[in-house]
């Protein structure tokens, strides 16, 4: 049968030639990188060259490159760690209702803690106000958190703004970049953050490893303590195979930006024309303009989420109905709650993302059998 991976936003296959330095580092290099002896020091210089190529990916230096065990851990650290250390001067934090979980739940967990944090609401397309952002800061606010890219709809946010905002009020600004490092220019100085989050397997390096920027001069509390590894911001045995992956991951990342988000892009914006011209009743989730290149996240009226996953999977086609992390939930995404659309309504929803293997092919392919699936349930009373 057929096989089209479309589900790009919840993770990225390893690149070839990541897989190749990764086998060859495993094979060769087996010291700790905290060890003083020539096998760690071997260690340690790749680490490094990782640490670099990181920086250069975002625009920061690389002293401000801590290495994590992922996306949600790095999030954890930013939100707990700044409001741990901020405590003293205050308890107020600001996000937005459509965030990640991972910064969603680390802003109830500060809430429990005797935090007052204010979840901003969001317009049609998932995007937040930086005027109503600007009135709800206070004399007690300590962080702002708004993530660049939306990881259910694409919708982009407009961080250069709040990042002015943040500045000029003197918050500590975090935004969690995960979904749009390596797809949308990224850099912290343009962005005006002070933290950033990013994940090796969204760009096509492994799993099991990610990156807080945390600019100099920040103050945050380790979630962990025990050692001086990532000075002493994330200690525990550098997961080096895992940090130089991810180096060759930013390194081919930066080489292939231009061509790669042109090529996708212009495949993404096929299948939408497709999808909107072939099926009524369909409703493109997120900006139509302001999102991300590789995302197309629908809605059809009258079938249900899983019926689509289920049969798109039965002819091949790996998609998923939003966020990875919230698979399994029977609960209606809060993401699509969030920007007005009626929970009582039944619709389907499926979040599309291409990535660097999918073709014109796939897309026809999609539109060839995506019709008909909508059109062949929604026969069926629901």
């Amino acid at each position: 049968m057929r096989r089209i991976y479309l589900d790009h936003s919840a993770t990225t296959p390893l690149h070839p030639e990541v897989i190749d330095f990764m086998t060859e580092v495993m094979q060769n290099i087996y010291g700790n990188p905290s060890s003083w002896h020539y096998f760690g020091r071997e260690a340690k210089k790749l680490v490094d060259e990782a640490r670099q190529k990181v920086a250069d990916l975002i625009g920061a230096n690389p002293e401000e490159i801590y290495f994590t065990s992922g996306g949600t851990e790095s999030d954890n650290i930013a939100i707990l760690g700044t409001a741990h250390a901020k405590a003293k001067k205050g308890k107020h934090i600001i996000t937005s209702s459509v965030e990640h979980h991972a910064v969603l739940d680390s802003c109830i967990q500060m809430a429990k803690a005797g935090f007052d944090v204010t979840f901003l609401p969001v317009d049609q397309y998932g995007m937040v106000d930086p005027d109503q952002l600007k009135k709800e800061i206070r004399s007690d606010t300590v962080l702002i958190s708004i993530m660049h890219a939306n990881n259910e709809n694409g919708t982009i946010q407009p961080i250069e703004e709040i990042g002015k905002i943040a500045k000029e009020y003197g918050v500590i600004f975090h935004t969690d970049c995960v979904q749009s490092v390596g797809k949308i220019p990224v850099h912290v100085d343009d962005l005006g953050v002070d933290m950033l989050t990013l994940s090796g397997h969204k760009i096509y390096g492994p799993k099991g490893i990610g990156v807080l920027y945390k600019r100099k001069g920040v103050q945050v509390e380790p979630l962990f303590y025990g050692g001086g590894q990532e000075r002493k911001i994330r200690p525990g045995t550098e997961n080096t195979l895992g940090i130089i992956g991810l180096g060759k991951a930013a390194e081919i990342s930066v080489r292939d930006f231009q061509t790669e988000n042109v090529r996708v892009k212009a495949l993404r914006d096929r299948l939408i024309q497709g999808v909107l011209e072939k099926i009524p009743e369909v409703r493109l989730n997120g900006h139509p303009q302001k999102r991300l290149p590789h995302n197309a996240h629908f809605s059809f009226a009258n079938i249900e989420g899983e019926t689509l996953l289920q049969n798109l999977d039965m002819k091949g086609i790996g998609v998923s109905s939003g966020s990875a992390c919230s698979s399994g939930s029977q609960s209606p995404s809060h993401v699509l709650t969030a920007t007005g659309w009626p929970q009582g309504s039944v619709y389907g929803s499926v979040r599309i993302t291409l990535g660097r293997d999918n073709t014109q092919e796939d897309i026809d392919y999609v539109l060839e059998v995506l019709p008909e699936i909508v059109k062949q349930f929604r026969n069926f009373p629901l």
